[in-house]
């Protein structure tokens, strides 16, 4: 009888993964993202559906750092779907991780194929551990420095949850500071930029408001106008004019 090992299970995914798409929505997907992935056709509710019987099956038998290796095996090469399995097979599952998984799962950072798989990894799992563990937030200043695009937007993404449950407003203030210091160009990190002030408006805009004013000379106008989405009309015309 062959071993049950990470790999093992890994394989029967990538199997199962590639039996059960859909080639139209393969299509679809692949055009959407050009070049960047490959797809195999499954849509998001679905993966999540299958991700947690599988979870709950593998870690009934074998335990949760057998799951965070079979993750680890998923997260690789061009797949989406295969990353994002790796993904939703820990989502929730953060509060029983610990430091070493925090580093295994930033360092999938430099698998990163596309925004999706980048997103997925920085909003389900590096975002929920750092807010849950602030001294984490030392990383997303060494990746804001990172030549990797995805690191640097990860910077931003990963303090989205703690901004959400009004946490880490200085250091916000201070990433931004940075990034806009270094005048940051790639339109994705702007985008997290943009998108982690949204949220940060949205949760303290007592705090977020004049600080989108004080900037707004200076911030490109992506960042800002990602920003300023979800504020009342009066205080977008205020800040964007």
């Amino acid at each position: 009888m062959r071993e049950i090992t990470p790999d093992y299970i890994a394989d029967h995914i990538r199997r199962v993964l590639k039996d059960g798409g859909s080639a139209p929505h393969s299509e679809e997907v692949q055009h959407f993202f050009k070049a960047e992935i490959k797809s195999r056709g499954w849509y998001t509710a679905e993966l999540r559906k299958f991700a947690v019987r599988f979870r709950r099956s593998i870690a009934r038998e074998r335990g949760m750092a057998f799951v965070v290796q079979v993750a680890d095996k998923l997260f690789s090469g061009p797949v989406l779907e295969e990353k994002v399995v790796a993904v939703l097979l820990l989502e929730n599952q953060t509060k029983t991780l610990g430091d070493n998984e925090f580093l295994l799962f930033a360092s999938w950072l430099d698998r990163v194929s596309s925004w999706a798989d980048h997103d997925a990894l920085a909003h389900y799992l590096l975002a929920p551990m750092v807010a849950a563990k602030p001294a984490r937030c030392r990383h997303v200043f060494l990746w804001a420095k990172s030549p990797n695009r995805w690191r640097r937007r990860s910077a931003c993404v990963a303090l989205i949850r703690g901004a959400r449950e009004q946490k880490f407003f200085p250091q916000i203030v201070r990433l931004s500071n940075q990034l806009l210091r270094e005048n940051e160009k790639d339109d994705l990190v702007q985008k997290g930029l943009g998108w982690l002030l949204r949220e940060t408006a949205k949760a303290d805009p007592s705090r977020a408001v004049p600080y989108l004013i004080k900037i707004r000379q200076n911030a490109p106008r992506l960042v800002l106008r990602t920003a300023c989405e979800t504020l009342p009309k009066v205080t977008r015309n205020r800040i964007l004019l």
